[in-house]
């Protein structure tokens, strides 16, 4: 099995994704890089800017160098940097939501993409037309961003953050056939959220993890 390097731009995905990967793979070998400044520039920018893609490649050229054979990038926001990294390390990156993405078009022609965070807009839709492109499917994407919810978790009220969560896919629900939630602090909200909505709700690091078993094995 792959020594898999994990980038993240949010601390608390380091605990998230330590206990996901022990669950699956307890024999996997991998080490955790957090650069907060990421996803902070890229909110200060208004999205990427050519410095954020340099930093994400610097990050994975230091990963391979580290013994990393495959790295997962947990950032949303940021992740179209992925796109041009790809090109120059020698070891394979997935994104942390290709999977959910690709996922969300095989559910339905109407998908609701909620954020927590402007600047996680345009690369999630991107990334949805893309797999949808990919599968000659057609979708219609409804976007919803929940900024009473990011800063509520950014100022430590995490049940606040999860109420306005769950008011927007209820509402989002009536209108949709799936629910994408865009960014991964809303993922421990998804099995709640599927167990009430009518619709089903996917989340980034489950369907991330369950993947990775390729990755980690080709």
């Amino acid at each position: 099995m792959k020594r898999l390097g994990i980038l993240h731009t949010a601390p608390f995905l380091v605990d998230v994704f330590k206990g996901l990967l022990g669950e699956r793979y307890p024999e996997l070998e991998s080490f955790h890089v957090v650069d907060e400044s990421l996803i902070q520039d890229a909110r200060r920018h208004g999205g990427m800017v050519p410095a954020i893609v340099r930093r994400i490649a610097g990050q994975c050229a230091l990963a391979q160098e580290a013994g990393a054979q495959a790295i997962l990038f947990t950032c949303s926001s940021t992740s179209p940097a992925v796109d041009t990294v790809r090109k120059l390390v020698d070891v394979p990156i997935m994104k942390i939501d290709d999977p959910m993405a690709a996922q969300a078009v095989r559910t339905g022609r109407r998908v609701g993409l909620l954020c927590t965070s402007r600047t996680t807009v345009g690369p999630s839709e991107t990334l949805l037309k893309q797999h949808a492109a990919e599968q000659g499917r057609k979708v219609a994407i409804e976007t919803v961003v929940e900024n009473e919810a990011y800063f509520a978790l950014r100022n430590g009220d995490k049940a606040a953050h999860d109420a306005a969560v769950a008011r927007a896919a209820a509402e989002l629900s009536k209108r949709t056939d799936v629910i994408v939630l865009a960014q991964a602090s809303m993922a421990h909200l998804a099995a709640e959220l599927n167990g009430s909505l009518s619709v089903p709700v996917l989340d980034s690091p489950s369907l991330c993890v369950a993947a990775l078993g390729k990755l980690l094995e080709g």
